[in-house]
């Protein structure tokens, strides 16, 4: 699969709309504080990471008390 104009029409259309803006930013102003957003946006990364943390913790710790208490039967057909 291409990218780009194909046939004649689209490269027309290309040529038209190559220079037109659609979207001007400049002008815009945003409802909501680019320092706020990010301020919240660290804050959830942090406490995603702390959550990670504590999950990797919580298994080996969980994973050493059952090692620990681990009791192990053979079996009859082991016993032969």
């Amino acid at each position: 699969m291409a990218i780009g104009a194909e046939d004649y029409i689209d490269q027309l259309l290309v040529k038209k709309y190559a220079e037109e803006k659609v979207d001007n930013h400049d002008n815009m102003e945003s409802m909501v504080d680019p320092n706020k957003m990010m301020g919240a946006m660290n804050d959830y990364a942090n406490m995603y990471k702390n959550m990670m943390m504590l999950k990797q913790r919580l298994n080996i710790a969980c994973y050493a008390v059952n090692a620990k208490n681990a009791r192990y039967i053979r079996s009859p057909q082991a016993r032969q």
